[in-house]
């Protein structure tokens, strides 16, 4: 069974945001980039099913600028066997993106597609269900657990979700798309002879042109601000004076 994985490049998740002065967009001067952490858990579980003689071959895919090669360089160093740089300097919306990946999916037709649940940086959590109904096939998002059982064609997909009320299995059959969640595992670091490598193994490098799909945004960006910074806390002398507070002051009771 061949996986695929969908990689994303964001600003590195210890890195301070930085607003340029304009106000007009995120200052990337020199800012440090990687892997969306959400990826990492799908590069990893993708990884792990390789290893445990589930997958034959795992794939990694991402759109973006041609600096995101050394993302998709580092999901081959953590195991995948090949990868798909899909370039373009266009700010990539998440329907864009799942158009990409749906032609991907329909090119490669894989048994199994990872995606991290979201991306760091825009949040949307939206690119593996917009996948899901692009190319027809059933999600488990959210996943904290995945297991497949079954040889060949019964192959079936068992995944486990959180959600608000706690958890939930949902059964799945093959093909299909799985977005992980932070508990789904414990991505491992790539050593340096697989670093060495990642090199060597095949990246092909494709055009949206080459699928055939628009990315140009539809949304214009208008203004990036810094969160307000927060103010300081008090100390209260007893419950009755929290209460008071909270009902006359805040006025959340």
């Amino acid at each position: 069974m061949k996986v695929l994985v969908a990689v994303k490049r964001v600003i590195d998740y210890n890195v301070k945001i930085r607003v340029k002065a304009d106000h007009s967009d995120v200052d990337l001067t020199n800012v440090k980039m990687a892997m969306n952490p959400f990826c990492e858990i799908a590069v990893e579980e993708a990884v792990r099913l390789k290893e445990k003689g589930t997958a034959t071959e795992v794939v990694a895919v991402t759109v973006g600028p041609k600096a995101a090669q050394e993302q998709l360089r580092t999901a081959l160093a953590l195991g995948a066997d090949r990868a798909i740089h899909i370039e373009t300097d266009e700010r990539a919306e998440s329907l864009a993106v799942a158009k990409l990946l749906a032609k991907v999916v329909e090119e490669e037709q894989p048994g199994l597609v990872i995606l991290g649940k979201q991306a760091i940086d825009t949040d949307n959590n939206q690119t593996g269900q917009m996948l899901a109904a692009l190319t027809n096939l059933p999600q488990g998002t959210f996943a904290s657990e995945v297991e497949i059982s079954g040889d060949g064609s019964d192959k079936k997909l068992n995944v486990t979700r959180e959600i608000d009320g706690g958890l939930q299995t949902v059964a799945l059959t093959l093909p299909a798309i799985v977005t992980t969640d932070l508990r789904l595992n414990e991505p491992r670091y790539a050593k340096l002879p697989d670093i060495m490598k990642a090199k060597k193994k095949p990246l092909d490098v494709k055009t949206p042109a080459d699928y055939g799909v628009e990315v140009a945004s539809k949304v214009t960006l208008l203004k990036v601000e810094s969160p307000a910074e927060r103010k300081g806390g008090i100390k209260v002398a007893s419950v009755d004076e929290l209460i008071d507070k909270l009902k006359n002051e805040a006025k959340v009771l």
